[in-house]
């Protein structure tokens, strides 16, 4: 067999999809990989087709029992003998598990990191031939991620302990520059074969909402969804309690996840929720890792996460199959100082203190960036793709942004008056106290620091104390203000700040600027959060004349044609020409799911059915057309759901 069978006959593709076969013939010729690749994009297969075709045993490091289990689960459906070992099984299954790997009855082990250096694993690794050692969620490793992991560390140790060194594959969705280099350097990956395919989920819509009340708009939008799977995740165990009563009340298949949660809750939980028996998820960021349900249809955060990489592998649950699906972040401003306090409570016993205090600064930079996506006005997914260091255009067509009609308003003067309020007023002071001393608002606070007396005061009393503080949003998302971290976040100026303001001060260039304006300020926009986001500060350095016009984007009050270059309509869903069909498959495919005790997208993805629905295959060569239908599946489930497409026939 060679790799287009292996992938046609055990998974049921006809085509690698972008990155696969280079980072498999990589693999296959004995070289080291670093594949970065979207969840979705079909990492796991990387591993998998060339764990069939060496010699030797596959090792596949993997952070979380459930990622396992799921793994396995797809595999041996599929086919291919798999197990894995960790603290899930008895010591008697392990042991089992153990010998039947020495037997050779196993291509494929995944194992937690903490096992790899025990005695009765270093044994096995030391009687068997092991080809390849796989790390997913390869991100763990880097104390500089967002998710890392002391015992990743491991992986180290056990592939120098091997008599032999195998091929070493890693894996993510997620990695900035500075965690890629991590994960290469601490693997020790030999002239490794980068590939990174892009963090692009061009099926994933994206949204934020600032709802005044949170509750009442997520029940519209599930009310709209009904029967539909989703995952909800709260940044509090406190929150999901919360959440999980009210939707119980309300009447939703809904099921919750935290860490305070007994083992066997959890696992019920997150099985009735696989299972389709409670296609609604309530969670902390505890659950989804490893979680392939491809059937997800949404992904909301009822509070927004505390970095850029947590949002995006979150969001990126949504739509594994390919279809349409909805990312949306309900943001109020609590959420951010509860991040702070989260960040502040973070403990690790295996880092110095010094490394405590850097990665907390860190943490605090990725919060801040956080906090910027649910300001912005440009596009949510180009924002997203700059912070992992991609740059394309600044209009995808698929987020709330890119579907708004926004007009740009010249807030130069504004931003002046406000940046000059912070720097005459020494920097001392935030976001509230600096809005009510340019609105002119008298109050205790204003009195206690002395505002009502600075040279700023109540210059902006004719804007309103929303405009003003929409200003100072996005000036912090332009990099012209900073906010201190901590209880009492304090407004500073920014290097790019304190040019505007000299840039400002000076008469020539400040007087014939301010002749080119207009009052509609619908003169060249100099600078946008696009232009900003992504780009080095020597590049941003580089002309001064851009320091000087600031443009607010705000939404249009009344509506305007759409262009034609935008969609008029977000598609909800992937065509299906028959959609009663479509329904009927995933009746059969959730009985078979539990007469078999497999999740429902073990048998066949949603997108899988949706073909079906389509095409109409009735025989095997038909059926084995179809995207997921390989040869083990056909054997297992094709004539069922041919006899279904043949009696939908016949009743048509």
């Amino acid at each position: 067999m060679d790799k287009f069978s292996v992938l046609k006959e055990t998974f049921g593709y006809t085509t690698f999809r972008e990155g696969q076969k280079e980072l498999v013939d990589a693999i296959l010729s004995g070289r080291d990989v670093l594949g970065i690749m979207p969840t979705g994009a079909g990492k796991s297969l990387c591993f998998q087709i060339p764990a069939l075709l060496l010699s030797g045993i596959t090792i596949v490091v993997s952070p979380l029992i459930s990622l396992m289990k799921d793994q396995v689960a797809s595999l041996n459906a599929a086919g291919v003998h798999a197990a894995f070992i960790n603290s899930s099984l008895s010591e008697s299954q392990c042991r089992k598990a153990l010998e039947f790997a020495r037997e050779g009855r196993y291509k494929i082990i995944y194992v937690a990191p903490e096992r790899l250096m025990t005695e009765t694993f270093l044994s096995l690794a030391g009687a068997v031939e092991i080809s390849m050692v796989a790390v997913d969620e390869a991100h763990c490793i880097s104390q500089w991620g967002q998710d890392f992991r002391p015992s990743y560390l491991k992986i180290v140790d056990f592939v120098d302990a091997l008599p032999i060194r195998p091929v070493l594959s890693a894996f993510t969705a997620t990695a900035t520059r500075a965690v890629k280099e991590d994960i290469q350097c601490i693997l020790g990956l030999e002239q490794p074969l980068v590939t990174v395919t892009g963090y692009d989920r061009k099926n994933l819509y994206f949204s934020v909402e600032k709802p005044k009340d949170k509750k009442q708009e997520l029940l519209k939008y599930l009310m709209g969804n009904k029967g539909k799977s989703g995952i909800i995740y709260c940044n509090t165990r406190k929150t999901v309690e919360e959440l999980h009563g009210e939707l119980v009340e309300s009447g939703y298949p809904v099921t919750r996840y935290h860490a305070g949660l007994s083992d066997l809750e959890r696992k019920q939980n997150q099985e009735d929720f696989i299972y389709d028996r409670s296609p609604i998820m309530v969670a902390t960021n505890a659950f989804g890792m490893g979680i392939d349900k491809s059937n997800v249809r949404y992904v909301l955060h009822y509070n927004m996460p505390k970095d850029v990489e947590s949002y995006y592998q979150e969001a990126g649950r949504a739509g594994r199959d390919g279809e349409p699906a909805e990312c949306i972040l309900y943001y109020a401003a609590k959420d951010v100082k509860i991040n702070e306090f989260l960040i502040q409570q973070q403990e690790n016993p295996e880092m110095e203190r010094e490394e405590l205090e850097l990665l907390r600064e860190r943490n605090y930079e990725r919060l801040r960036k956080m906090t910027f996506y649910c300001f912005t006005n440009e596009c949510l997914r180009d924002y997203i793709l700059r912070y992992f260091g991609e740059y394309g255009g600044n209009y995808c067509g698929n987020c709330k942004n890119c579907l708004t009609e926004f007009q740009d308003v010249d807030v130069t003067e504004e931003a002046s008056v406000l940046l000059e309020l912070v720097r005459s007023s020494r920097e001392r002071y935030g976001i509230q106290a600096i809005t009510d001393a340019a609105h002119g608002t008298v109050n205790d606070k204003v009195r206690r620091f002395g505002l009502d007396q600075n040279s700023g005061f109540g210059k902006l009393k004719e804007r309103t104390v929303v405009r003003i503080r929409q200003i100072l949003n996005d000036l912090l998302v332009k990099d012209y203000l900073s906010l201190t971290p901590g209880d009492y976040p304090v407004l500073k100026l920014t290097d790019r700040g304190r040019r505007f303001l000299a840039l400002s001060r000076e008469p020539d260039e400040s007087s014939s600027a301010m002749a080119g304006r207009n009052a509609a300020g619908q003169n060249e926009i100099v600078m946008t959060e696009q232009n900003v986001a992504g780009r080095s500060a020597a590049e941003q350095d580089g002309n001064d004349t851009e320091e000087y016009r600031i443009v607010l984007k705000l939404p249009k009050e009344r509506e305007k044609e759409p262009r034609k270059d935008k969609p008029e309509k977000r598609k909800e869903t992937a065509e299906v020409k028959y959609p009663q069909l479509f329904e009927l498959l995933r009746q059969k495919r959730y009985q078979m799911a539990q007469e078999a005790h497999v999740p429902p997208y073990i048998i066949f993805s949603d997108k899988t059915l949706r073909e079906m629905s389509t095409y109409l295959p009735q025989t095997e060569k038909e059926m084995l057309s179809i995207n997921g239908v390989g040869t083990r599946k056909y054997e297992q489930y094709g004539e069922e759901f041919a006899d279904v497409i043949r009696e939908f026939m016949r009743d048509k």
